[in-house]
């Protein structure tokens, strides 16, 4: 009888860490040349390309190093920027 409630507290331990796990995504390589896309649309205002928004929203886990890193600030936060982001759907909190 002992070993059935070891086996059963096992059991919901493993059941338990198993409903905890998270699912590993793929990793994003932080490349501000990626979006490079946008550059006609943030530095002189056009509208966004799909082709600016799908890096966008690909590059969206590196927008908040890019608002950090002194060279990039200027272009992440300019207005333009914050058009464009929201433009293409992505919220940046950071």
């Amino acid at each position: 009888m002992a070993n059935n409630k070891v086996v059963a507290i096992a059991l919901m331990v493993a059941l338990v860490v198993v409903a905890t796990m998270t699912v590993e995504t793929e990793a994003v390589t932080c490349s501000p040349i990626a979006l490079a896309p946008c550059a006609p649309a943030i530095l002189g205002g056009a509208q966004p390309t799909n082709a600016c928004c799908a890096q966008l929203v690909a590059q969206k886990p590196c927008l908040c190093g890019y608002k950090r890193n002194p060279s990039l600030r200027q272009y992440v936060q300019s207005p333009n920027a914050q058009r464009v982001a929201s433009t293409c759907g992505v919220t940046v909190s950071c």
